[in-house]
């Protein structure tokens, strides 16, 4: 598996702008999948964004789309969540995790998960 360290979060203001990042370390960055992942307080864990493994292909939950912005830079075993327009509904312990492809395309599991930075958006 992978080892992964995400930085970058804090308390920000409604409007604002947060740029998360996840930095990877062990096997090739570029054999996994990343993700990342947010669970606000009384609420279960939701899926916020993904990027492949080469890119560009992306995907966004709904509600942050036009909003947040998941890229990968490979040469630095790195994956950032670029965040603006940020609402108090956003406030969340944000996780990166990263994934293995596997030819069972219904087959999303994810195989390491970092332990999370906090995000707070105040109004």
């Amino acid at each position: 598996q992978v080892q992964l360290v995400e930085s970058g979060g804090g308390l920000v203001q409604a409007g604002g702008s947060l740029r998360l990042s996840c930095a990877a370390s062990g096997r090739s960055f570029t054999s996994y999948i990343m993700g990342w992942f947010r669970q606000a307080p009384g609420k279960e864990r939701e899926f916020v964004a993904a990027i492949g493994r080469g890119g560009p292909n992306t995907y966004y939950l709904d509600s942050v789309k036009g909003r947040f912005t998941i890229s990968r830079d490979n040469a630095k075993n790195t994956v950032y969540l670029q965040m603006n327009s940020l609402k108090p509904e956003d406030t969340a312990v944000y996780y990166c995790a990263a994934r293995l492809f596997r030819p069972i395309l219904s087959d999303l599991r994810y195989d390491s998960w970092g332990q999370g930075t906090q995000v707070t958006v105040s109004s």
